[in-house]
């Protein structure tokens, strides 16, 4: 749901507002409401979330995040999954996870909901590679389908269940089919 307030609202005006839920994004001066997930949706982020955490988080290499709220370049998005690099993880004076990321992150997963434009979704997977995030995930749970964007913007996708998913450098030693991924909606 879009809303567009009869003034116009400022990013740090918007982040003001109450949170509501599900989330809302503050993009290019509207904000848009995000759907509300559901089953496929939330069992692909928990899992993917919980399977990044398992390899990386031990290590201190990196943590994933599901429905983080992080706010750059002139807008405020909530990706389903953001994964930061262990040091760069926004910290507090007593050297505990911040409330609030004020950077991009290096990797950000979206998981297409029924209904949910593909376009809009794009386009936030777009403007975090262009401030810095260095890779990006779509998945379509129904198509059964992940469109990865790399760095350079070059876009591929991958549909067989064999086939391996690229993660960024940080990330190598997480191996992920598609098949693996998509099992998780039949457990």
């Amino acid at each position: 749901m879009v809303q567009t307030p009869t003034k116009p609202l400022t990013l740090d005006e918007f982040l003001q507002l109450p949170e509501t839920k599900p989330a809302s994004e503050f993009i290019d001066g509207q904000i848009i409401q995000k759907p509300m997930p559901q089953g496929k949706h939330s069992t692909i982020q928990s899992d993917l979330g919980t399977d990044i955490n398992r390899v990386l988080k031990p290590q201190r290499i990196a943590r994933a995040y599901p429905e983080l709220r992080c706010t750059f370049g002139g807008r405020s998005t909530v990706p389903d999954v953001t994964v930061f690099t262990w040091e760069r993880i926004p910290r507090d004076d007593n050297g505990e996870v911040a409330n609030t990321f004020a950077i991009p992150p290096d990797w950000t997963i979206e998981i297409l909901s029924p209904d949910q434009s593909q376009t809009k979704v794009v386009r936030n997977i777009l403007h975090c590679l262009a401030h810095g995030t260095q890779m990006g995930w779509l998945i379509d749970p129904e198509e059964k389908l992940v469109f990865v964007y790399f760095a350079d913007r070059t876009i591929a996708f991958f549909e067989a269940p064999g086939d391996r998913l690229p993660v960024p450098p940080f990330a190598e030693s997480l191996n992920l089919t598609v098949g693996e991924m998509f099992s998780w909606l039949s457990r």
